[in-house]
């Protein structure tokens, strides 16, 4: 099915360059905002904690919350109400002691219902989780994120360069390379940046850019997706994750997509510009590329208007990593492979000017 004509002509090429900066900026906002908050908001999985959360039957604020929980021990915790103003839910975060927290449930109950009145307030969860537990949750959490990039681009460059040897070498690299940096003492989150780095210098080294192009691509998706949370001070747990994870499947078809239709005419002409080459396979792959993206971010939009609180944080995170998702498929990917021919014909100059 098309709705676009397959003879369109967008000059997509033509406008990389402000596409890179304006994605420049927000990955640098985002982590302005990142720096300046103090790292993200951590929600109870990987910060540890208590977390309840409330729904009433009429309209109260935090302050009312607070003040009828003072007494427990737990007054000061934060509260956040979520959702819609309709709905009525509030979250209220507390670190207190495991002993304490096991009965914390009945006891905030309790005391909601003397306060409200009985029947008024319900307890629709309540979370608990180790400060040991949330940090190594953290850890997986980041190293399934680096892993999925990792054998994206494996079978990206198995797939499109049929360099099965190569990548073979490259993931054996990589995987030592985790392993020294490892012994060295690192961070968690210093690691995995320090592999993706190398991740993204082995990709250049051994010449394998449809690799570097979508792993550059998903590594800007999960940035400006993490930047808009921290830019909005949300919560970041477990279910981001899991829709960080799910963004990058997402926007790793899309560009597989577009990368098809770059190779299949590479086939067929072997001469050419090869920048009105990109610019034309990303016009014949518009319509499947809008149709694809629209349905998805329809079912999203309604999944986050009518899914509930529960899913909110979630559903949001997949409608902004969609819209990226589909914007770094033309503007990033594919942009990529056109700077990487570039510096191979300059490099291929250089060296047989210093041959001559």
């Amino acid at each position: 099915m098309e709705f676009i004509r397959p003879d369109i002509n967008i000059n997509f090429v033509g406008m990389r360059m402000k596409a890179l900066i304006f994605s420049g900026l927000l990955i640098l906002l985002g982590l302005a905002a990142i720096v300046t908050r103090g790292g993200l908001r951590m929600g109870v999985d990987f910060a540890g904690g208590t977390l309840i959360q409330v729904k009433f039957l009429e309209r109260t604020t935090p302050d009312a919350i607070r003040g009828a929980l003072e007494d427990l021990g737990i007054g000061q915790s934060a509260i956040q109400q979520v959702g819609s103003a309709g709905d009525n839910e509030f979250i209220i975060r507390s670190e207190m002691s495991e002993e304490k927290a096991k009965r914390v449930g009945d006891e905030v109950q309790s005391r909601l219902d003397q306060v409200f009145g009985e029947g008024k307030a319900t307890i629709l969860r309540v979370e608990m989780v180790g400060p040991k537990v949330g940090q190594d949750l953290r850890q997986k959490a980041l190293l399934a994120i680096y892993y999925a990039l990792l054998f994206i681009a494996l079978y990206i460059s198995g797939r499109f360069e049929l360099k099965w040897g190569t990548s073979g070498v490259m993931a054996a690299a990589l995987l030592l390379g985790v392993y020294l940096l490892g012994l060295t003492g690192l961070s968690i989150t210093y690691l995995i940046i320090s592999a993706l780095i190398i991740t993204l210098i082995l990709c250049w080294i051994l010449k394998l850019p449809y690799a570097l192009g979508a792993v550059v691509s998903l590594i800007h998706d999960v940035f400006i997706t993490v930047g808009v949370f921290a830019l909005l001070n949300k919560e970041f747990d477990l279910t981001i994750v899991a829709a960080l994870l799910t963004i990058v499947g997402y926007s790793l078809n899309d560009t597989i997509i577009i990368y098809d239709r770059i190779r299949e005419n590479l086939r067929g002409t072997r001469k050419g510009d090869f920048q009105a080459l990109i610019n034309r396979s990303i016009n014949q792959t518009l319509s499947r590329t809008l149709l694809t993206s629209g349905t998805t971010l329809l079912v999203v939009l309604f999944l986050f208007l009518l899914g509930g609180s529960v899913i909110h944080d979630f559903a949001f995170a997949l409608l902004i990593g969609i819209l990226v998702g589909t914007y770094s498929s033309i503007f990033v990917a594919s942009p990529l492979l056109i700077i990487y021919e570039e510096w191979s014909k300059t490099s291929g100059r250089h060296s047989a000017r210093r041959a001559a």
